[in-house]
């Protein structure tokens, strides 16, 4: 097959370099275009030390590449800025795939979107036609999409661990309690207070308390697999570690018990590349799908009676993220899915 010319905007964020590190030994990918106003100029290799060894195109203004040349696009744009960006860059080249990974084109609601966010979508057109890219999910809604809202990596880890529960009617999707954990890279690069080695290092703190964007896409999709509308109560943490994360959900069973939870995760996921659900007494742990694009899954029975604690961890940068996209890519392109995503968790 012919290299897929590949380009990445928003390539000097902590997404965009991952999806360059990644796609950088795809064998079916070729990276043309990287974008980032503010680098614009610059080598990768100035803005990111570690890609010293490859021969990349240049940062420049995503308003000076030519979109027509281009066979697929990354999106590692903030929320709020993507949505005009993508339409243009779609008007261009109507036949260009889209990757977005940030979060303008997630949420089915346009009401929803201007709730959480904070202002109206500026792309409503192509909020209905974009494709929620949980790729276990909706693999085969993705396989035909035209432009895949990548999810985050929250809600990745999180629905991954709850949707077929929730689908098979296990649990009571109207008492979820979510206890979620990142790292730092999680929050961006950009410099913030909060994100400083002396502010985040030796300590853990909690964010967006009750009010994290990414709940909306949590109950976006368990509600859609219930058949009902659903809220979670969702707190997350900030870390100190640059990648990973770690969530720990506690849900109230429906006459099940926690084997059959485990039985149904397993089934759900026996013939998926990514996604690992642990043995009894086996737990899932951040070091164990470090740099990777594999998810761990483990049940553990709470000593509370009739209630169950779900665990679930993923690299936030890779099937947090960059990974899940490339993942999605793969499927747009009717190559392998797992084609330059097999890397094995770094460790230690």
């Amino acid at each position: 097959m012919t290299k897929k010319k590949i380009g990445i905007l928003g390539a000097s964020g902590y997404t965009g370099a991952d999806a360059v590190r990644l796609l950088a030994r795809h064998p079916n990918a070729e990276i043309t275009a990287l974008t980032a106003n503010t680098h614009a100029g610059k080598t990768m290799s100035e803005v990111f030390l570690h890609f010293f060894m490859l021969d990349l195109p240049k940062l420049v203004e995503w308003e000076k590449v030519d979109w027509t040349r281009l066979d697929a696009v990354f999106c590692g744009l903030p929320h709020g800025t993507t949505q005009e960006i993508i339409a243009a860059v779609l008007k261009a080249n109507p036949r260009i795939k889209i990757l977005d990974m940030s979060a303008d084109f997630r949420l089915r609601n346009k009401d929803s979107y201007a709730q959480w966010y904070g202002h109206e979508h500026r792309a409503l057109e192509l909020q209905d036609e974009a494709v929620y890219g949980l790729t276990e999910l909706y693999r085969e809604e993705v396989t035909a999409a035209r432009l895949v809202a990548c999810p985050g990596c929250y809600p990745t880890a999180v629905l991954l661990a709850l949707v077929p529960l929730a689908k098979a009617k296990l649990i009571d999707v109207d008492d979820i309690i979510i206890d979620a954990k990142s790292g730092v890279t999680g929050a961006g690069r950009g410099l913030k207070q909060n994100t400083l080695f002396s502010e985040a290092g030796e300590g853990l703190s909690p964010y967006s308390i009750g009010s994290h964007r990414h709940s909306a896409e949590i109950e976006q999709e368990i509600g859609a697999a219930a058949g009902s509308a659903v809220t979670v109560n969702f707190t997350p943490h900030l870390i100190p570690m640059a990648r990973g994360e770690f969530c720990t959900s506690y849900v109230k069973l429906n006459g099940a018990t926690p084997d059959d939870l485990r039985a149904e995760l397993e089934r759900a996921y026996a013939n998926e590349p990514f996604v690992y659900v642990t043995k009894k007494g086996v737990l899932p742990q951040t070091q164990n799908v470090r740099g990777s694009n594999y998810v761990q899954i483990g049940v553990v029975a709470d000593r509370i009676k009739n209630r169950a604690i779900v665990l679930s961890t993923l690299d936030n940068l890779v099937k947090g993220s960059a990974g899940q996209a490339i993942q999605n890519m793969n499927l747009m392109f009717g190559l392998p899915e797992t084609t330059g995503l097999e890397q094995i968790a770094l460790f230690p």
